[in-house]
């Protein structure tokens, strides 16, 4: 895990515990500075997902079998889409 600024630096964000979380690397890496990701459902531009504002089962769910997140949400999909939250590899570590 690293810590994730949700606000970015990069656009006036500071490095305090309100403005950090925990993220996996390649999350981390592939968010970079972006805030905003497109919804793959309706084409529209949508925020990514911020974990201190908004609820984790508001705009998400786990498939039946619980290896994929799936979106409830522009958000939701968007954040899966920006972040690929469900790579072939993390997907076969969530089965294991």
């Amino acid at each position: 895990m690293t810590y994730d600024h949700i606000q970015l630096l990069s656009k006036g964000g500071k490095t305090s515990f309100k403005n950090l979380c925990l993220a996996c690397r390649s999350c981390n890496e592939l968010k970079s500075d972006y805030t905003e990701a497109m919804d793959p459902l309706t084409g529209e531009t949508a925020p990514i997902f911020n974990p201190r504002t908004q609820i984790w089962f508001d705009n998400f769910k786990w498939s039946p079998d619980s290896t994929k997140v799936e979106g409830l949400t522009a958000i939701g999909r968007a954040t899966i889409v920006a972040l690929r939250m469900n790579n072939a590899v993390i997907v076969v570590a969530r089965r294991r």
